[in-house]
């Protein structure tokens, strides 16, 4: 049973997430709130797998919510999946950076959602919709900053950087595989050494420090 948060400012659209997780039999939610304090607040309390996060809330927006929640010692392995209104939103890659796994727009059909969260749930990040590519694309090519040494990825191979490179463009491990002439489960294996050298939660961390090392552009 996967547990989730629902965490959103609109009491009809907090329903209707809520009422879309409780309809599966696999999903469970475990708590809703209605600004990001109260998301941080529950989220300590309650460990939940996955926190389904708006960002434009009040008291605490989404990605100081997120920021919050995923530096707690105890949080385990809950992940955020950001559920936005807005194909680009500005804070959608500062989301990512807070450690967000991925994100998904509000328009989306009901069966993304709950696809999504399993997904993340799964340890994987959703990375593969092109609206993703596009807003990582785009913000990236804006919120680049020299945080992250390019030495940072000297611990990895050759064959690891390109990989590195084919995740931050948002490909999945099968087309990378095809791209770089290599078996899915190579490309399985590589990207689960890149994610244990870089120590890194997930694909979509790995997107963010591609792009602030310089190995990744918007080009």
């Amino acid at each position: 049973m996967i547990s989730v948060l629902v965490v959103d400012d609109q009491n009809l659209v907090r329903a209707g997430f809520c009422f879309l997780v409780d309809s599966t039999k696999d999903l469970k939610v475990v708590g809703e709130a209605a600004n990001g304090r109260e998301a941080v607040e529950i989220a300590h309390r309650t460990h939940p797998d996955i926190v389904l996060m708006d960002i434009r809330m009040p008291d605490l927006n989404g990605i100081e919510a997120t920021r919050h929640i995923l530096s707690d010692p105890l949080a385990g392995n809950t992940r955020v999946l950001i559920v936005t209104t807005f194909d680009l939103d500005e804070y959608v890659y500062g989301a990512l950076r807070a450690g967000a796994s991925g994100f998904l727009l509000k328009d989306s059909p009901p069966e993304d959602l709950l696809d999504a969260i399993r997904v993340i749930a799964a340890g994987d990040a959703l990375l593969a919709p092109s609206v993703t590519r596009t807003l990582i694309r785009e913000f990236a090519s804006h919120t680049v900053s020299s945080n992250a040494d390019s030495k940072l990825l000297d611990i990895l191979t050759p064959r690891e950087r390109e990989v590195l490179t084919e995740i931050a463009r948002g490909r999945s491990n099968s087309e990378i595989a095809e791209d770089l002439h290599m078996s899915a489960a190579t490309a399985k294996t590589h990207v689960s050494r890149i994610l244990a050298k870089l120590g890194a939660r997930d694909r979509a961390q790995l997107v963010v420090i591609a792009y602030e090392t310089g190995l990744a552009t918007s080009s």
